[in-house]
């Protein structure tokens, strides 16, 4: 896992080449899982009692905190562009063709399922998205359409192929030669290959549109978007326990009537929602948790009116 597998430069440029042992790696790796039949045996041995398959958790926490030093910092494998933090990578390719891949697994798990197990086991299989809420920083046209650019480079990123057979428009226009394209027969197998949508959801972000970059070319600059919590030391709700995610149940309302209108209506299951707080050592305050009581209490009436 140390060598480096794609081969253009740090600064995210094709004019170097591209390692195609690199490419062979990624195709190497699920294809091994295939040859071994990894999913297989997950259904074949407990499918009789499990009905909900989930393939992939948070698909964009594994591509952007693993080859991009994303969200959540740097993770497995830690590689990025970045040489103040990683020894080895391309945040500039190796996000997109990461994606690409564990797409075309989740497709090739979901059809064998629908296949070969579903009709006797009579299951489900999804995959499990997280995404945040985007709320334009300010009215104007630029920052609407940075908040959208924000919500493709995301969650679009993910659920645009599984609904549509391609990536967002946005990203194809923006990522350009970048971004791996399906072929006819990969875009029908991802298009449609999903029982229900699974959704993480855990705080909004504020979006403003930024005309030029600086520093590496990354998956995380494509969108031309500057993400931020708070418009002139107001943050966008109550704080957590975590410096970046704040209490905004109105963007899992927003996400879910987003979710409807633009991917087809699809069955959604809530995943994952939450918050931490700080141990204030306070035995009588954690054990009542009122902070958590009150954000499961508004984040329910969030999904309640997103149904109605």
């Amino acid at each position: 896992m140390g060598r480096r597998w794609v081969g253009a430069g740090g600064d995210g440029k094709l004019s170097a080449g591209v390692n195609k042992e690199g490419i062979a790696f990624y195709n190497n790796v699920f294809n091994e899982l295939l040859a071994n039949d990894f999913a297989e045996l997950c259904f074949k041995e407990f499918g009789d009692r499990i009905k909900h398959w989930a393939t992939i958790n948070e698909p964009f926490i594994f591509v952007s905190s693993g080859y991009d030093g994303g969200l959540t910092g740097n993770s497995a494998p830690g590689r990025c562009s970045n040489r103040d933090v990683c020894a080895q990578g391309n945040s500039a390719t190796e996000p997109y063709i990461v994606a690409h891949h564990l797409l075309l697994a989740h497709a090739a798990a979901a059809r064998l399922y629908k296949k070969k197990y579903q009709p006797i086991q009579k299951g489900e299989i999804g995959i499990a998205l997280v995404s945040h809420w985007m709320v334009p920083y300010s009215s104007s046209r630029l920052d609407v359409k940075a908040a959208e650019r924000a919500l493709d480079f995301m969650y679009g990123w993910f659920i645009n192929p599984l609904v549509y057979g391609e990536y967002p428009r946005t990203m194809q226009f923006l990522v350009g030669s970048r971004l791996p394209k399906f072929t006819e027969e990969q875009a029908a197998m991802v298009k449609g290959s999903f029982d229900y949508v699974g959704l993480n959801y855990y705080t909004g972000n504020y979006a403003a549109h930024i005309s030029s970059r600086s520093g590496n070319i990354s998956s995380a600059t494509d969108s031309m978007v500057r993400l931020s919590t708070e418009i002139n030391g107001v943050p966008i709700g109550k704080p957590t326990g975590l410096k970046a995610f704040f209490v905004y149940p109105k963007g899992l309302h927003n996400l879910l009537v987003y979710t409807k209108k633009r991917y087809n209506n699809p069955i959604i299951y809530i995943m994952e929602t939450g918050m931490s707080d700080g141990n204030n050592g306070n035995i009588k305050y954690a054990i009542e948790d009122l902070q958590r009581v009150d954000f499961y209490n508004s984040h329910t009436r969030a999904v309640l009116r997103a149904i109605k």
